[in-house]
């Protein structure tokens, strides 16, 4: 495909002008449009008029298999594992593991995201099935296998090594879930196979305290002291960071997925983001599962800068618009392990990406695209999302398989789930 839109987001910035050629999944051409239309005269250039394209969102951290619950954790304390997540996931079998991995990745597609990063699941089921609900949403997928006990770590990640949308990754929930002796092999283990270890670190002060008690340190530091954090470490939340730990992962290259929406919904603090840009602490943005909308998303990293450390210290810029999109494509993309693979317009990288519809009111006039992105602009603008060269969404529903069946089949397993988990919620509403 000889691709010409409006406007193209590259790595230094937005261009006009500009075409794009895609070839067996891959970017292989990206230059002037006159100059790649004639060296490409037998292609029929596909002209995109008033359209950006644009890397696709990288999800950092999300939990494919929880897509059932949405509403039942809100307005719950902040420690709700145990009493929504765990049970939920435990009453889940094959087919419904199957679903709502496979719901969750259409949702994520609906709101511009090509790749996310399943943290791991709890569900008594293999992960293949996880991995089937990506692969048939069409989506690329870091797919974690909770190792714990110390087992299966290695024959999962030989399971799908080279796979092409699914990227095989480890997890422990929690560092003091498993010994010191299983945290430093698994993190070894992933970095030597290129792949990324997953876990929860210094999320609330719940889990900070249950850390303290049970290993004697705060989760990120533990991590460290075993020889568990290091570059193929990716700490999910780390909304709770002393000076000295942001320190430790500037000197150690772990990388943070940065999840706002959390923070903003059953969280207690929000991560320091803009310090450790500072820092140059590596970092993506994810959603944990809680809504897939790329664009809310970076509204909502922005805006949690903004009223966490921006106000207080007169910061209007709270790092910009280029900031946010950046970390949510290629700073996403380099935190789950795939900085060669995605997050990036460029020669050599997947073809992930979207095409943005401009000629909205929202947009007009455009004065500052990146920032527009960040503030002004919704999913209902994706004309289309394309993983790998391949066309997965049109206009938010997908060309080659029917996305509303899946739906009213998701429907209704997942609502059988939820009364089979029995979940434990606190009223939300004391004053009704």
């Amino acid at each position: 495909m000889l691709l010409v839109p409006d406007r193209v987001l590259l790595p230094e910035g937005v261009v006009k002008g500009h075409a794009v050629l895609v070839k067996k999944g891959v970017f292989r051409e990206i230059g002037p449009a006159d100059e790649l239309t004639a060296r490409h005269s037998h292609l029929e250039p596909v002209r995109l008029e008033g359209h950006l394209l644009m890397p696709g969102f990288v999800d950092a951290h999300h939990h494919l298999t929880q897509s059932f619950g949405k509403a039942q954790a809100f307005g719950q304390p902040s420690e709700i594992f145990k009493t929504v997540w765990e049970p939920l996931e435990h009453a889940l079998d094959e087919e419904s593991a199957y679903l709502a991995a496979k719901l969750a990745a259409l949702e994520s597609l609906r709101g511009g995201f090509t790749t996310v990063a399943d943290a791991g699941t709890r569900a008594p089921v293999d992960v293949k099935v996880v991995a089937k609900g990506a692969e048939e949403a069409g989506i690329r997928c870091v797919l974690s296998k909770v190792v714990s006990d110390g087992k299966g770590g290695k024959e999962h990640l030989e399971r799908w090594d080279g796979h092409e949308l699914i990227h095989p990754s480890l997890a422990i929930p929690v560092p003091e879930d498993a010994t010191a002796k299983v945290l430093k092999a698994t993190a070894r283990m992933c970095e030597e196979a290129g792949a990324v270890f997953q876990t929860h670190v210094n999320e609330h002060l719940a889990a900070v305290e249950r850390s303290l008690k049970s290993v004697g340190r705060r989760p990120l530091a533990h991590l460290h002291h075993v020889g568990a954090l290091g570059p193929a470490t990716l700490g999910a939340h780390a909304t709770l960071l002393s000076p000295h730990e942001i320190k430790l992962l500037a000197d150690t290259g772990a990388a943070i997925s940065y999840n706002p929406v959390a923070s903003a919904w059953k969280g207690n603090a929000v991560a320091q983001a803009t310090t450790m840009a500072a820092w140059d602490v590596r970092f993506g943005t994810g959603t944990d599962g809680t809504r897939g909308d790329g664009f809310r998303m970076v509204d909502a990293a922005e805006s949690g800068q903004r009223l966490t450390s921006g106000l207080a210290t007169g910061d209007s810029v709270c790092g910009a618009g280029r900031l946010w999109i950046d970390h949510a494509t290629s700073g996403s993309a380099d935190a789950v392990g795939l900085k060669k693979k995605t997050g990036q317009i460029a020669v050599g990288k997947a073809a992930d990406f979207l095409l943005v519809d401009l000629d909205v009111p929202e947009l007009t006039p455009s004065w500052d695209l990146e920032w527009e992105l960040v503030r002004l602009a919704g999913r209902d603008q994706l004309t289309a999302v394309v993983v790998a060269g391949r066309l997965r969404l049109w206009r938010g529903w997908p060309p080659h398989w029917d996305g509303p069946a899946l739906v009213r089949r998701a429907g209704e397993v997942g609502r059988a789930v939820v009364r089979r988990a029995d979940i434990d919620r606190v009223d939300p509403t004391p004053g009704d």
